[in-house]
């Protein structure tokens, strides 16, 4: 029996070809590109104006990192924290009202998988953060609405498409901070200690003016003190924190030889004394010569190099305690090697790279290689700081001088180096230069030429606010140590070197009274015979 077969209609082609692949979107993608992908269908000749909601329904939420910088003056910090002022909380403003997050989603960045990729702290700045999350990046113009919104000290350079496993603290290789440090900081005699700077003058918390920094009318609260010292009825001019034996011995460094040899002064005299005193003053206060050579550069390298590689960094950190495996960080490189003058002070760049920093962990190894530096502290006190069995207090430098510098994402990069643009600021390093130089730069040379706070600092570099310094001195040498063995085995061969000479005076007695004896009986034997 046959079968009669239907012949169906063949399907006629489209009207047009197929769509090809779209690419991952960036803000470096050029104007060229397929029009964003609709996630629901709407009627294509509504006004997106006019239902802000309906528009971010339209569009799908994107995984990107996102580029961006910001001056840390005036902030607690980066991280969100209720009842401060955070970068973060701004951000989430602005990325609500820019539209790339949802009204369900605000104030609920997990919601988005918002991560970043450094944790700065307060007042600290960043040239090149990233932050990561999704979000309506569409329609096109999203960083120009985020930044609309956002204040003049946080810029955002752009975004990168990423993969949806993309995680900005996850991923992150390593960081780099810079710290600009005045180079003053490294001379031993500019701005020196409070005990040799400053006097207590009357009684109380009484202000008084720092000899080297009263020209730019900074101020540093004074101790109490014992009346000025006063040349025949003339109040001394020199300031310091001494006691009364250091302050009149400064006083008397300050007295010329002529003024000295002669207590007696006639009427009149006195102003000649004091244009004198008043001359030997204004020349010990000029400002140094030191500069940046090659000796000082080689010195606080190496010094700096000491941090290069694991160490238990316990005593650079807060509340971290050495057990703690947190404690123990990978420094991969720390140098000093260039110099940038700003508003008229150079400034040494401190430049180090990390896998991660714990909270001032980098200030406070700024602040121990400082008072190095300025022989406040010896060399040999950075190995003990970063023993695990000690724990000692270690300065902690301004934070004015501490910005983040770049975010690296290598391991990231080489993986998906063939789907995904790199995860990189080398598309936006001139508008982070731009804004380093605008906003970062010149606010630590302003700040530092407005309150000096660098300048301030190193007149607490002393004993007496770190008595720590004197670790060395005051405390024996820890049980195991190779110096502790060699006094040991010397202690040892002296022992032994000591009760050789005792028995071989013992055998000498010994012999002595033998001989002794032998002649007292032999004098009895003739004494008998006569």
């Amino acid at each position: 029996m046959e079968e009669t077969l239907e012949k169906k209609p063949m399907a006629s082609p489209p009207s047009s070809p197929p769509l090809a692949k779209k690419q991952k979107m960036s803000t470096t993608a050029s104007d060229t590109d397929p029009e964003p992908e609709i996630e629901a269908e709407t009627e294509t000749n509504q006004d997106p104006s006019s239902a802000p909601a309906e528009r971010r329904r339209r569009y799908k939420r994107r995984k990107v990192a996102i580029f961006l910088g910001y001056c840390g003056y005036g902030y607690q910090g980066m991280q969100k924290n209720p009842g401060a002022k955070t970068i973060e909380g701004d951000l989430e403003e602005a990325f609500f009202h820019a539209g790339g997050v949802p009204e369900a989603d605000r104030g609920a960045p997990r919601r988005y998988d918002w991560a970043r990729a450094a944790r700065t702290d307060k007042g600290v700045s960043a040239a090149a953060q990233v932050v990561s999350g999704r979000f309506y990046v569409d329609p096109p113009g999203f960083v120009d609405r985020l930044n609309g919104i956002l204040p003049d000290q946080i810029r955002i350079y752009g975004y990168k498409r990423v993969t949806n496993a993309f995680n900005a603290k996850k991923f992150c290789d390593r960081r780099r901070y810079i710290y600009l440090l005045p180079v003053f900081a490294l001379d031993p005699s500019a701005h020196p200690d409070r005990e040799a700077v400053m006097a207590s003058i009357g009684s109380g918390n009484e202000l008084v003016k720092c000899v080297e920094c009263s020209e730019r009318g900074r101020k540093i609260p004074g101790l109490m003190g014992p009346d000025p010292v006063k040349l025949n009825g003339v109040a001394s001019s020199v300031e310091c924190e001494a006691g009364d034996s250091d302050l009149k011995s400064m006083n008397d460094d300050l007295i010329p030889e002529d003024v000295k040899q002669d207590d007696t002064l006639k009427v009149g005299e006195e102003s000649t004394i004091i244009e004198k005193v008043e001359s030997v003053t204004a020349m010990n206060t000029e400002k140094s010569q030191f500069s940046y050579d090659d000796a000082v550069k080689e010195r606080f390298n190496s010094i700096l190099k000491n941090y290069e590689g694991t160490h238990n960094f316990h005593n650079f950190t807060t509340r971290t305690k050495a057990e703690d495996p947190s404690a123990k960080r990978y420094i991969i490189s720390f140098n000093a090697n260039s110099v940038v003058s700003l508003d008229g002070i150079d400034f040494v760049k401190c430049e180090v790279v990390g896998q991660s920093f714990m909270l001032h962990q980098i200030r406070k190894m700024i602040g121990l290689a400082v008072a190095i530096m300025r022989n406040c502290a010896p060399e040999s006190l950075m190995e003990v700081a970063l023993r695990k069995d000690v724990s000692i207090n270690v300065p902690t430098a301004p934070e004015l001088g501490l910005f983040l510098d770049e975010c690296l994402f290598s391991s990231y990069n080489k993986k998906w180096k063939s789907s995904h643009e790199e995860v990189s600021m080398k598309d936006y390093e001139n508008e982070a230069e731009e804004f380093k130089m605008k906003f970062i730069y010149s606010h630590i040379a302003s700040m530092e030429h407005k309150e000096g706070a660098v300048a301030l600092w190193l007149h607490s570099l002393n004993r007496r606010n770190y008595p720590d310094f004197n670790y060395l001195e005051t405390n024996s040498k820890p049980v195991g140590s190779e110096e502790t063995k060699q006094e040991c085995l010397e202690t040892a061969e002296l022992k032994e070197e000591n009760l050789g000479q005792k028995e071989s005076e013992d055998m000498n007695v010994g012999e002595e009274e033998t001989k002794d004896k032998k002649l007292s009986e032999e004098e009895s034997k003739e004494t008998n015979l006569g």
